[in-house]
């Protein structure tokens, strides 16, 4: 593939490449927990994209402006991406584990004009105490929320007549926040061409999209993953998406990947690693699955195992981030190497490079790098250009991650150069759950690292100080943990706590937090755990 094949043409709208599949075509298959089900064809869905577009326009809401969304695994959830991006509207996804600090800071930091809420999601953003002064509307999705405007009124009311908005290939089409080790969360900028090097990238060469298959990538729409898989890799290359709202159940799963007759699956590890645990696992028919991806932490060889002597199917390995697209991966030309990251998708544009920018030999520990041309590669931080650039070295963006290569060129990892936390294929930056923590009336001080565990990779641990006159308890384990999911994302919150006397800390006073990690690391080798 040469460089030329991946820059998109100056004058692109990254709808148009879902609008070559315009027919009877079914884009989605959708069921819920309760066993509804709905189809929806590339025609229709267009069309619903199209009459968004019209509402978004007819608010006042233009090119260039931005809106934040909210929404589960929905169809709905398409028609806002295709309706806004077909405006020229810009998206910040929201995952709906978002608390109303988290959202406030979305929306005044990305000068959001709208948001397009899910109808049991609305609380949260009504709870705003903060001012909202880009805020000009509240639409609510699927059903009716007072104060708020209905998305289905407005759609029905609306012209299927639109066209689409003339945008330059560099214009922002996602703003996604993503978590780090320091301060707020950082938005990260992708704009109408990253999704066109992403379409001729990672579909065909990780996922292997083919013509005609049915392709379930589950990760929900507030994530940069969804507009990955589920939205662009569907979408773009005209395939059928099955979509599944509901809780998840191993066995549910594998029922979903048998009866829908899944071709291309892509979950995390977590998922792999319940269904792998579930007795009789052998009895579902998964003949139909000709690949099957994993992202966000690294496999475990029993998982994989398991899926190959039961199924004879090899799980497949990919890196990335919400900055990029796919980097790292076991590609379909590409043999698997047990325990490896995989190969660089492309050799020229990712490396591993020392701390001042040098490549470094074969078997050396370095920082896994991404020349800064890359073509799927974000543009900056959203009016933070300082955390931009703290990640440069030279011509070299650093993802943040340690790693080593064979003379294949096959990449190792070797753990993180921050303290990011990853679990359950959620990205954690263990300061935001700190903060949460030290608003406790009990907290003197606290430090939170990512602890191994079997199932979900890592989880949150908090190291605590208590405050004089407070005492460690279950109870008060409890009462923090409670705090914790109502000041942040549920999702963040130390699903482990002990309490201590003291943090180590450098001379400077900064928390040692590796010192944390390498002890929980220490503890789980004891216990058995391969880490």
């Amino acid at each position: 593939m040469e460089l030329k094949d991946l820059i998109a043409p100056e004058t692109y709208n990254l709808t148009s490449e879902i609008d070559r599949f315009d027919s009877d075509r079914v884009a989605l298959r959708w069921e819920n927990e309760t066993g509804e089900k709905k189809t929806v064809t590339y025609h229709d869905l267009i069309q619903r994209g199209k009459k968004f577009a019209n509402v978004l326009t007819e608010l006042g809401i233009k090119k260039g402006d931005r809106i934040m969304t909210i929404v589960p695994r929905i169809i709905d959830a398409y028609v806002i991406y295709l309706g806004a991006l077909r405006a020229g509207i810009a998206v910040i996804p929201g995952s709906e584990m978002l608390r109303a600090t988290d959202i406030a800071l979305r929306i005044n930091q990305g000068e959001a004009k709208a948001i397009i809420a899910y109808h049991e999601y609305s609380g949260q953003v009504d709870e705003i105490k903060e001012e909202l002064p880009s805020l000009k509307y509240k639409i609510s999705v699927d059903g009716e929320t007072d104060g708020w405007m209905s998305m289905n009124k407005l759609i029905n009311e609306a012209s299927a007549e639109f066209t689409t908005v003339e945008t330059n290939k560099n214009d922002m089409a996602f703003l996604t926040y993503t978590s780090g080790t320091s301060g707020t969360p950082k938005g990260v900028v992708h704009s109408h061409a990253w999704a066109y090097a992403h379409l001729r990238i990672a579909a065909p060469r990780w996922l292997d999209i083919r013509d005609g298959d049915t392709f379930w990538a589950t990760a929900g729409p507030g994530w940069q993953k969804w507009i990955w898989s589920p939205f662009l890799s569907v979408l773009g290359k005209g395939v059928t998406g099955l979509v599944y709202c509901g809780r998840f159940h191993p066995e549910k799963q594998l029922q979903l990947l048998q009866d829908y007759k899944v071709n291309v699956l892509c979950c995390t590890p977590t998922e792999y690693r319940l269904m792998a645990k579930v007795d009789g696992l052998g009895k579902y028919d998964l003949s139909h699955l000709r690949n099957a991806c994993s992202a966000g932490e690294a496999l475990n060889r029993g998982v994989i195992d398991t899926f190959k002597n039961t199924f004879d199917i090899t799980l497949k390995d990919g890196y990335g981030q919400t900055e990029s697209t796919l980097l790292i991966g076991t590609m379909v030309d590409t043999e698997v190497r047990q325990g490896s990251m995989g190969k660089p998708i492309l050799d020229e544009f990712i490396t591993i490079i020392d701390e001042d920018g040098n490549p470094v030999p074969v078997g050396v520990v370095g920082n896994i790098a991404v020349r800064r041309d890359f073509p799927a590669l974000f543009r900056t931080y959203y009016h933070q250009p300082d955390r931009y650039e703290a990640a440069v070295i030279g011509d070299y963006f650093l993802t943040g991650d340690r790693a080593s290569r064979d003379k294949d060129n096959y990449f190792w990892f070797h753990g993180r150069r921050d303290d990011v936390i990853i679990s359950s294929g959620y990205t954690i930056g263990p300061v935001e759950v700190e903060d949460a923590l030290l608003k406790d009336d009990a907290v003197k001080d606290c430090a939170v690292v990512g602890k191994p565990h079997v199932i979900r990779g890592n989880i949150v641990k908090a190291f605590v100080i208590l405050k004089d006159g407070y005492t460690g308890s279950p109870e008060l384990v409890k009462n923090l943990q409670t705090f914790v999911k109502n000041e942040t994302a549920p999702y963040k919150y130390p699903r482990e706590i002990e309490f201590v006397t003291d943090l180590p800390k450098t001379i400077s006073g900064k928390i040692k937090r590796s010192a944390l990690r390498d002890l929980e690391v220490r503890r789980a080798r004891e216990n058995g755990l391969t880490v």
